[in-house]
């Protein structure tokens, strides 16, 4: 049987991710659950490893700094293959992500190497309580990651998606440029210079339940330049 393993970055997501943790190990398929956590002030790392401590199938990863939603996602992408999970899912703590959709994604596993929950399906934007910047900011950053990188994404910045371990293991990921906002394209492009069967599914993506979003200027700055120079080492 397939081992399923879910990764959850988080800083300072304590409110949300003791509320998340118990909607994923209610669903079928028992999904393994790693949380990545930057050293959270407000004790999510803390919250988690006491949960561990319960539960079998939670896992925590404690690192000493912040360092970006990138390197958290690395980080957990080596603890997943070095456990040997078959699929990776990976996730907000926010509930932006609902839980109910992770057994859709193990069904599309089964065709595809790599799935994307794209808020964008067949030209229609499926979001809750955005503002019109956020919905231009997505527009525009698929726009824009198609032309550099050449990956026919309809939702290229997509942070809700699922893998098979072989992708992951066919991508260096220690050449992985990016750290923030651009992370997902560039993983995008990696995957698809490795063979990866894309694949997409629809999902609503909804606003935080719990705290302030982490999004800012210069997550998107470095989400320009690091796409041209992704192109260029192309």
């Amino acid at each position: 049987m397939d081992k399923h393993l879910v990764i959850i970055p988080t800083y300072n997501e304590i409110d949300n991710i003791k509320e998340l943790v118990p909607e994923i190990l209610e669903l079928p398929h028992d999904f393994h659950i790693l949380v990545v956590d930057d050293n959270s002030p407000d004790g999510t790392g803390e919250l988690v490893e006491d949960m561990s401590l319960k539960h079998e199938r939670i896992n925590v990863l404690r690192r000493p700094w912040k360092e970006g939603l990138g390197k958290a996602y690395i980080a957990g992408f080596k603890w997943a293959l070095d456990k040997d999970y078959d699929t990776i899912l990976q996730m907000d703590a926010d509930f932006s992500h609902l839980p109910d959709y992770l057994p859709r994604f193990i069904k599309k596993l089964n065709k595809h190497d790599l799935v994307i929950g794209s808020r964008c399906y067949n030209g229609r934007l499926s979001v809750v309580n955005w503002d019109i910047k956020r919905v231009l900011l997505s527009r525009l950053g698929t726009t824009y990651a198609r032309l550099v990188t050449g990956v026919p994404m309809t939702d290229a910045t997509a942070g809700f998606k699922g893998w098979r371990r072989e992708v992951l293991e066919a991508i260096d990921l220690d050449k992985v440029l990016s750290e923030g906002y651009s992370f997902q394209i560039e993983m995008n492009w990696r995957a698809k210079q490795a063979g990866a069967n894309i694949g997409e599914m629809p999902i609503i993506f909804f606003d935080r339940r719990h705290g302030e979003s982490k999004m800012n200027a210069s997550i998107v700055k470095e989400a320009l330049w690091i796409l041209w120079k992704i192109k260029i080492k192309k």
